[in-house]
């Protein structure tokens, strides 16, 4: 990836991690230069930018949150297109069926973090020890780097807890550091992420007087997540009800909330990694891997595009643009249907993030058909798919139609870390755990508003949850969240009921013309079912942590 350190729309410099090892190296490596550095505010700044790329790290435009590629690959949401044995091509379905190739050191390999978080963890901490022992900063300033490597150190160790459940805490006291060291309880390591964004939120400023830093808007959301994901529901409604009144709201278009930047305007995006969009020198691969496989020979796309493809179980997710599901089962026949699928009644936020037989794309419209120049390949048979989709559908959402690459393979559109939307349904999840169903039902129809429903009926009991875990679905659609949400639901990764892990085979459909018609017809895009084992609720830790901590043991799952 081709990235700068550019976060919360500010510019910075570029700087590399020294290590990629599994097992945590926490050896201070203090210096004169380090105790310049917190001299100026400018150098503080500065040194703390480098931090900043986490959130890109860990963004859906790279790898940080699963080596084999997008994890909605790992979900009915998405399907990777070749079947050769590497990433963002077969992994991710080997990933999805489970079975005995889910090692530890394959799992470490593709699903961990573990070295990576804990290089970060370790610069974070270096930081703040230097900014407590060095620091010649005015007590706003220091309060204000703190809040912010803090904020960073939360959404660290959040990622962390996420994966691994119990993980070794370090905070900025080096003289703690020792080779072996032992795990901390689950509700102790929430504690830590919960202490570390409560004073972010405390010591940062608002959005109008950050400069595009870290603000407290950023630090009320990310509490919101990482307190869901630690089940707390208080503190979930309790940061969600601060983000709203420090003034954020939806878009009114959809596709701006994660594509517009703060710097052009949106009042959506909370945190939020930009690229320079004009000089367009430094960026990131994301179109060059999903644009459709088309921009290749229009548009001069270097690789083939089209690696991952949404599919049919995600397309069958979208309600009609006036509310109601339309009624799929004539499409669902082998033999085909020369009948045109209901693409164009269905609502925005379908046509904002999935391309279609016949979609508007660059000025031209997307062929997605046998011998259609974007093109179709069976999954399993056709070797070398070369941006063909094997769903009969390539991702809008993310890619950027501005982009050309006859100008430039570099991408800059920004990654959207955390918009209002998800504060939204953070809360709604929250007040449904806690029993109110009013303030639930609330949420979820100002969600639906936007998307340009006119129509809500309040729901109670199982059709609330089922309305919750739908509209985080299509809201947050390929924004990083399916996933781990499915993951951390439980009772939806036993089985296929509004997307799952478990039990089922993604399909797509094969589209074929006939005159001036088309034939679609159902096809399997999966070998196999898919499988999520029980064991994978709780990544292993590496076993190169484990040869080298003598108070580290396996996790019992992976015994």
């Amino acid at each position: 990836m081709k990235n700068k350190i550019l976060a919360v729309c500010i510019l910075g410099a570029s700087l590399s991690l020294t290590s990629c090892n599994d097992y945590l190296d926490m050896t201070p490596t203090s210096s004169v230069s380090d105790k310049m550095m917190w001299t100026s505010v400018d150098n503080a700044e500065y040194a703390v930018n480098y931090l900043y790329k986490s959130f890109f790290y860990l963004s859906n435009f790279t790898l940080g949150q699963c080596g084999a590629g997008m994890t909605e690959g790992l979900t009915d949401m998405m399907k990777y297109s070749s079947p050769n044995y590497n990433a963002l091509q077969y992994i991710p379905s080997e990933i999805a069926y489970g079975g005995t190739t889910l090692s530890v050191n394959y799992v470490t390999s593709y699903m961990g973090n573990w070295g990576t978080m804990y290089e970060y963890v370790r610069r974070t901490n270096e930081n703040l020890s230097n900014l407590k022992n060095y620091g010649k900063l005015s007590e706003s300033d220091a309060l204000r780097l703190e809040a912010e490597m803090r904020l960073i150190r939360g959404f660290l160790y959040f990622d962390l807890i996420k994966r691994y459940k119990e993980v070794i805490i370090y905070d900025e006291d080096l003289t703690s550091i020792t080779k072996d060291k032992a795990v901390s309880t689950e509700a102790q390591c929430w504690d830590f992420v919960e202490s570390d964004l409560a004073f972010a939120t405390q010591h940062l400023p608002v959005k109008a007087s950050a400069k595009g830093r870290l603000d407290k808007g950023a630090a009320y959301a990310l509490l919101s997540r990482a307190m869901l994901y630690a089940e707390r529901w208080e503190k979930v409604k309790a940061a969600a009800i601060e983000v709203k009144n420090l003034g954020y709201t939806l878009e009114a278009n959809y596709a701006d909330s994660y594509s517009k930047t703060i710097k052009a305007g949106n009042n959506e995006a909370i945190l939020q990694y930009c690229f320079d969009q004009d000089k367009k020198t430094v960026g990131h691969d994301f179109d060059t891997y999903y644009a459709p496989g088309g921009d290749r020979e229009l548009d001069g796309n270097t690789a083939t595009g089209g690696y991952g493809s949404p599919t049919q179980e995600m397309v069958e997710s979208y309600e009609y643009a006036d509310g109601g599901f339309p009624d799929w089962s004539a499409w669902h026949t082998e033999d085909g249907i020369m009948q045109e699928p209901p693409y164009a009644q269905l609502e925005p936020r379908f046509h904002a993030t999935i391309l279609y037989n016949g979609a508007s794309w660059k000025g031209r419209t997307i062929q997605p058909y046998v011998n259609g120049v974007d093109g179709w390949c069976t999954w399993l048979v056709d070797a070398k798919p070369e941006g063909r989709t094997t769903t009969g559908y390539y991702l809008r959402k993310l890619v950027d139609e501005s982009h050309s690459f006859q100008n430039t393979q570099t991408s800059t559109q920004p990654w959207t870390e955390i918009r209002y939307a998800e504060v939204l349904l953070n809360y709604a999840e929250a007040c449904y755990r806690t029993n109110n169903a009013s303030e639930a039902n609330g949420a979820l129809k100002e969600i639906r508003t936007r998307a340009g429903f006119t129509r809500y009926t309040d729901k109670s009991d199982a059709d609330l949850w089922a309305a919750i875990q739908h509209e985080r679905k299509v809201e947050l659609a390929f924004e990083g969240h399916w996933y781990w949400d499915l993951r951390r639901w439980k009772q939806s990764a036993k089985s296929y009921t509004n997307g799952g892990l478990n039990n089922y085979r993604v399909h797509g459909l094969k589209i074929e013309p006939s005159g001036n018609n088309f034939i679609y017809s159902y096809v399997e895009c999966d070998i196999q079912d898919r499988h999520f084992p029980d064991k994978m609720y709780r990544f292993p830790y590496p076993q190169s942590e484990l040869n080298n901590n003598a108070l580290i043991d396996q996790c019992q799952e992976w015994k």
